[in-house]
């Protein structure tokens, strides 16, 4: 009898983990659900924050935020804008993948232009990049705009035949 057959102990512990590990796999899209919406609300509270008094907003990236490149007026409207705009995209889960790249790359240049940023204010930082980059990577699953354009375009694609 082999150490992996059905009625085995191995065997058994074997199909217990594939169960489990089915049953987590069905969490997968709430869980980037979740990623998605809890990223999204973080940059767009950002954004609300910049557009409630301009003034400051521009004085702060003149003063403190330190973007490579471009002026300051101009910075702060890219910057608010993208805030406003991408996790809009990451929250319906339309065109994920883009809104997911744009604010991680944005985060980047956050954490490296602002010099005095605090460390625990880096570690939510590196917090929301590990969250962007895994949806980033795995797409922003089931519960999403993109899964359900996809899905159409694929029944529009087999009742086309």
């Amino acid at each position: 009898m082999s150490a992996l057959a059905p009625n085995s102990f191995f065997g058994r512990l074997g199909a217990l983990y594939c169960a489990a590990a089915r049953q987590i796999d069905t969490l997968q899209p709430l869980l980037l659900l979740a990623f998605r919406i809890y990223v999204a609300r973080v940059f767009f509270m950002s954004g609300l924050t910049k557009i409630h008094d301009w003034s400051i907003t521009v004085a702060l990236f003149t003063d403190e935020y330190h973007v490579p490149v471009l002026p300051p007026a101009i910075a702060a409207l890219m910057g608010t804008a993208t805030e406003l705009s991408m996790p809009a995209l990451l929250a319906f889960g339309l065109a994920t993948r883009f809104g997911a790249f744009v604010l991680f790359f944005f985060n980047i240049v956050a954490v490296v232009s602002y010099a005095s940023l605090p460390d625990v204010a880096v570690k939510d930082h590196y917090l929301w990049g590990v969250l962007i980059l895994v949806v980033l990577v795995f797409g922003p699953g089931k519960i999403s705009l993109d899964h359900w354009l996809e899905s159409r375009r694929s029944q529009r694609r087999l009742l086309s035949r």
